[in-house]
This record gives structure tokens, sequence and C-alpha cells, in this order.
């Protein structure tokens, strides 16, 4: 894939757009963190729908962030850009008036092959958001033990069959290509469980791209650190896209003592939204409000 094209990838839809804007709740000349930009879509509707705000927008991802300088060149210096992952953003002086995070891996990093998110096409096994890390999921998957390679496809990708599969990983190294690992879950795989709803190989590289990108450990951080950033009154939206993430976000945001939780429930997106972005189908929407410390 061309670097145009790779660019282009990230230009995606943004899931649960009129819900996302409204629990921002933007306010005239405010200050807007995006803490995952990708191709800049909910940034763009934000700086759309409030003309007078500012938005400070993040992404790990240097190919995520190129193309959202190039979506939102036209709003000039009311966006600025910075490449990190928002666990290690620095605000130093600066306080928000909301802040957003639209969580897990991107439509357009699994589209381009290369970059190894997906066993649908054969690529190496890299995984990583951002490329400056050493970590790959191909270190992962050849010199793990096998207990901790189990726990880990168990506890990040909930798959019953963890054993199974991290023993046959074991016997079949050193794995290079995203086809030959997934071709040997499907090996390994009951009749029944390849007749699934999903791919056996699903939720194992699930598992390993969390453990690559250190995933719920950062979210687990950004909740911890964020609400320090926001002004009083200023909002905190999470979306989420798996059970691991919702959770997390459900309950640091409840126990934070910062924050006051909006959604009892989660939102999700309406019927028409689901049938016409599949990525929207399992994402889960959390608002929280900052308030004022020690009350």
């Amino acid at each position: 894939m061309s670097e145009a094209a790779k660019s282009n990838a990230f230009h995606h839809v943004p899931v649960l757009p009129t819900e996302t804007i409204a629990g921002l709740n933007l306010q005239p000349n405010g200050h807007y963190l995006d803490a995952t930009v990708g191709g800049g879509g909910h940034s763009r509707l934000m700086l759309e729908a409030e003309l007078t705000i500012r938005v400070t927008a993040l992404d790990q991802d240097e190919l995520a962030l190129d193309a959202a300088r190039q979506n939102l060149a036209e709003f000039g210096d009311r966006v600025t850009f910075e490449q990190t992952n928002f666990s290690q953003f620095v605000p130093g002086d600066r306080k928000f008036d909301g802040i957003l995070a639209d969580l897990g891996v991107s439509s357009a990093q699994l589209d381009i092959a290369e970059r190894g998110f997906s066993f649908r096409n054969e690529a190496p096994l890299d995984m990583r958001m951002d490329q400056r890390q050493d970590l790959t999921a191909a270190d992962i998957v050849n010199r793990w033990k096998e207990k901790a390679l189990a726990d880990a496809i168990y506890t990040y990708g909930e798959e019953r069959l963890s054993r199974r599969i991290a023993q046959r990983i074991v016997t079949s190294r050193p794995l290079t290509t995203t086809k030959q690992l997934a071709d040997v879950i499907w090996d390994c795989a009951p009749k029944g469980y390849r007749n699934g709803r999903i791919h056996p190989a699903t939720r194992t590289f699930q598992a390993l791209r969390i453990c690559v990108n250190q995933e719920l450990k950062v979210l687990e951080e950004l909740i911890e650190k964020a609400p320090n950033w926001l002004n009083p009154g200023g909002r905190m939206v999470l979306i989420s896209f798996h059970s691991l993430e919702d959770r997390i976000t459900k309950h640091h945001m409840r126990n934070h003592p910062l924050l006051k939780v909006l959604t009892k429930k989660p939102i999700i997106p309406q019927p028409e939204e689901s049938k016409a972005n599949v990525r929207a189908r399992s994402a889960k929407l959390r608002i929280a409000e900052r308030i004022e410390s020690g009350s």
C-alpha cells in the first residue's frame, strides 16, 4: 500500500458522532483534548460544531497523525498535534474543557496489512500502534513461556482454549507472519469452534495486540491522570469496543474522586448507525464530569 493510500485509510467515519458531541457539552472558546485523534473524524465534528474552540490532538501512530493533519488543515491554528500515547501526555499548564478518547485499534490499522493487526492478510507479526517501540507480536509469540502466553490469551482475549492454543504456538515456533499464526490456531481448534461466529484466531490476535500496546494499562493511567487536566465542569468521554475496556472505564470513572459519572449505562449506537458502520456495532460510550476538588 502506498503512503498516500495508508494516509487515506485513516479517514474513517467516527462512531457515535451525535452522542459524542452532546456528551462533550462544547463551550464557546473552550479547549478540548482528542486523546486518540486517528484520522481526525471526531476532532472535525468538534471544530465544526463550535467555531470558537481549540483542539489538542494526540496519537501515538505517526500515520494517523499525518492523516489528521491533512484532514484538519483547514482549521489552522485551532488544532495542534502531538505524537504521544495519551498515558504519557504532559499537558504542562494547559487545562481542558473536555477530553475524548476513542479506544482500541482503528479500522485503518486493520486495513493496512503490513501493520500485522489482522490475520486476514499475510504480514509480519507486528501489531505496534507506535512504530517507535521495540516490542512486537512476534516477540511475544516466539519468546514468551507457554504459561505466560496462555495467561495473556485468556486474560486479554477471553479465550477459553488459551492453554491449547499456547501449547500449539510453542511447539510450532518460530512463527513470523499473521497467516502462520492464524493457521496454527485454526489447526488446533475443535471442528465446532471453526464454525463459530468469529474466526478461531480472533481472540488470540486481540490479546496479542493488547499486550503489545499495553492498552488496558494505559487506559487505567489515562483515567487516573486525565481528570486533573480538566477544568471543573469539563467532561471526559470514552468510547470502548470490547468488554475489558468498558469494564475498566466503568469502574475507574466511578471510583475517581474528581469525577461524577453521567452515564449509569453505556450509550450504544442506534440500529441505523450499526447497520451503516460495522465498526460502530460494539461501541460503548461513557461520560463523566470533573467536579470541584473535595465536593
